[in-house]
């Protein structure tokens, strides 16, 4: 469940609450029970550790094999596709 911030502007407290994502916002201070609290929104800290980030962790040596053979296709067919398509516009003019 996430940790919301609250801030009530009348009385300057702020406080946080642990609510489900379907719940309503919370429009009461606790502090000086007024109903004019709003949500704060807070930066996110994100921790990326282990392996499995990069593109290159996840893969199985036969993938990795069948990725290079399959770019080397798509490059040699890449050229060719030029050429037809100049040669016909050429031929069309």
């Amino acid at each position: 469940m996430p940790v919301y911030r609250y801030a009530c502007p009348d009385c300057g407290y702020t406080f946080e609450q642990q609510q489900k994502f379907t719940d309503p916002p919370v429009t009461q201070c606790p502090k000086c029970g007024k109903q004019n609290v709003y949500r704060l929104v807070n930066r996110v800290a994100v921790a990326f550790k282990g392996s499995g980030w990069y593109i290159t962790d996840s893969k199985s040596e036969r993938s990795k094999q069948t990725d290079e053979t399959t770019k080397g296709d798509d490059k040699a067919k890449e050229p060719a596709k030029a050429e037809a398509t100049v040669s016909e516009k050429t031929s069309g003019e």
